[in-house]
């Protein structure tokens, strides 16, 4: 049959379309070969990172990892369809390599190898055999990581980053100001990690890592301890602190008593900013990480365990008998990091010339928020042993150069500021001893009386009225010493916290903040302790009782100070010595004659 055509169609329509087409065809082919002809030949693309000399750093020449066949591709059409994944450039270093960098304060060396710091030496700080501090704890490091490692929370990933041979940008010493960048790549992994050094105690951090052409988490980190830790107490003082909202956090590795200790640090555990700052500390050093983006930032607890003594042959002991080792990470859970790292001392000056970035307020220049000092922690005699440290750091640069001297001058001043209540306290002292026969008769006169007498009420009155007859005050002995205790506390406090004092030597001491190691002290403060409460008028106790407070008191305290920081005690020495003087002092006055004569007079009544 033959075909019906469209009433509506030009036959012709369908000459003129395929005509169209066998040109553009043409067209086509004739235009590549001419294209083919005259144009310039490609050039091959340059490395973006920079090469590294081969007789500093070894690297592999950069290679083109093979295409991998696309599956599903199953016909002609499907396979022209789809597009062959880039080349992917890879960067690796053949071996491993150190790069070390120095200032007037520490001396940092790297390693390629998992672009990890190997040694972190503070110059002016010694270790206790006299060398100069290497603040990576080599025992747990070796087990837990480097500083500067990766945390990732794929375990495989972070194994894979933390030991990989990454090409430096340099090798060798460099002197700060200075900048080095560690690359690493393969297949499936890009990583970069850049670190900027000037003259502080301050390291700029960058770090980014993609794998499979998406950026994760992966977060600096500082995750075993100090090399000052070598004790079971410098292993306890260790915290993890971070300041968020509008305080501090700081949490040991156990908290609770002896009692209901538990575990407070979990490890790998992921805490959500913002955060002005966070990281680790010990008693005397820190590691903290400052985010320039405090919103982004999260912060990584970590907490295990290394065994007190390494060779020890018993398995099950070995296992118990360990301490705890803390650590930290800091970055940006959406992508790359970029914060500083402060590693050093607890140096109040240092740490208040560091400041953080203050979230929500983007794109800062400068940091504005809070600085570091808050990191020293003066426990809750804060409001006094601050600026008592501060009085006592000024004496030490403007007066004497020499900290137990400026302990030992401190402390006088204190005792003379507390003299006019001292005064007080030794005067009631006396005057209660004109009274005491008084108050033992009445005492006498009640004896027996449960506390819940009500005729306790008339005996406390009579007391009062005798006191008051004497223009005593019941308190005045008490006064004096209670006023005393928050500055022996803060001392305490003081000592145990500021770097400063840290291997202060003092005549025979080495270090003031740790235990006289003679106990030269502990004996003096036994030996001034007796001495002065042997010249003190012991009210309110027979004489056999005041004989043997006169010996267990001072033994008491000797056993306590026994372990005590040596410079508290040369405060405790010092005011020993300065409340024996004045009350030799006190003994001799016109009163104190009065009072004698008085007891002496009715003692020989007594004796008719």
């Amino acid at each position: 049959m033959p075909e019906i055509q469209n009433p509506n169609q030009d036959p012709n329509d369908f000459r003129r379309l395929l005509l169209v087409f066998a040109l553009t065809f043409v067209a086509i082919i004739v235009s590549q070969q001419f294209m083919s002809k005259f144009a310039p030949k490609p050039q091959p693309k340059p490395e973006t990172t920079q090469s590294v000399p081969a007789a500093t750093s070894p690297a592999t020449p950069t290679q083109t990892a093979p295409v991998a066949k696309t599956p599903g591709a199953t016909n002609a059409k499907s396979a022209s369809a789809q597009k062959a994944p880039a080349p992917v450039t890879t960067k690796q270093a053949s071996s491993e390599t150190e790069t070390t960098v120095e200032n007037n304060l520490y001396k940092i060396t790297f390693t390629n190898r998992g672009a990890q710091v190997k040694s972190w030496i503070l110059k002016n700080h010694k270790d206790e055999a006299g060398n100069p501090l290497d603040l990576v704890n080599s025992r747990a490091a070796a087990q837990d990581g480097y500083p500067l490692s990766l945390f990732t929370y794929d375990e495989a990933l972070r194994n894979k980053l933390n030991s990989a041979l990454y090409v430096p940008s340099g090798t060798g010493l460099l002197k700060a100001p200075a900048q080095v960048t560690f690359e690493y790549a393969d297949g499936d992994t890009t990583v970069r990690k850049s670190f900027s050094f000037d003259h502080s105690y301050v390291v700029k951090v960058d770090t980014s890592v993609q794998h499979n052409g998406s950026f994760v988490p992966a977060f600096p980190q500082w995750p075993a301890g100090f090399g000052d830790q070598t004790t079971g107490p410098s292993y306890a003082s260790s915290r993890v602190e971070y300041y968020q909202g509008d305080k501090v956090e700081r949490h040991p590795a156990q908290e609770g008593s002896f009692f209901t200790s538990k575990k407070s640090i979990s490890n790998g555990a992921t805490l959500a900013g913002p955060f002005y700052w966070g990281g680790v500390v010990d008693q005397y050093f820190a590691a903290i990480f400052l985010p320039e983006d405090p919103n982004s930032a999260a912060l990584i607890t970590l907490h295990t365990t290394i065994p007190q003594n390494p060779n020890e042959p018993d398995p099950d002991k070995k296992r118990r008998e360990v301490y705890s080792v803390l650590g930290s990470a800091m970055g940006n859970m959406n992508g790359p990091s970029s914060l500083r790292l402060f590693v050093g001392p607890k140096n109040l000056e240092v740490l208040q010339s560091v400041r953080s970035y203050a979230p929500g307020a983007g794109g800062q220049t400068t940091p504005t928020g809070p600085s570091l000092d808050n990191i020293v922690d003066f426990g809750t005699f804060a409001i006094i042993a601050k600026p008592l440290f501060l009085w006592l750091n000024w004496t030490h640069e403007h007066w004497v150069n020499n900290w137990g001297w400026s302990i030992f001058i401190l402390t006088i001043i204190i005792n003379l500021a507390l003299f006019p209540m001292r005064y007080t306290g030794m005067k009631s002292a006396l005057l209660q001893q004109k009274i005491a026969p008084e108050l033992k008769a009445i005492n006498k006169r009640y004896e027996g009386l449960k506390l819940t007498d009500p005729r306790q009420h008339d005996k406390q009155k009579e007391i009062q009225e005798v006191m008051k007859r004497e223009n005593i005050n019941q308190f005045g002995g008490c006064l004096p010493t209670i006023i005393q205790l928050p500055f022996l506390f803060a001392f305490y406090s003081m000592l145990s916290t500021v770097n400063e004092l840290r291997h202060a030597p003092w005549l025979w001491i080495h270090d003031l903040s740790s235990p006289d190691p003679w106990h030269l002290l502990p004996v003096a403060i036994v030996i001034s302790m007796f001495i002065m409460q042997r010249a003190t008028p012991m009210t309110g106790m027979d004489e056999s009782q005041a004989r043997m407070m006169q010996v267990m008191m001072p033994l008491m305290i000797g056993g306590i100070s026994w372990t005590l920081p040596a410079g508290l005690g040369v405060y405790w020495v010092t005011g020993n010595i300065i409340g024996y003087l004045l009350q030799l002092a006190m003994n001799n006055t016109k009163t104190a004659r009065e009072i004698r004569a008085h007891l002496a007079k009715r003692a020989a009544k007594k004796g008719k």
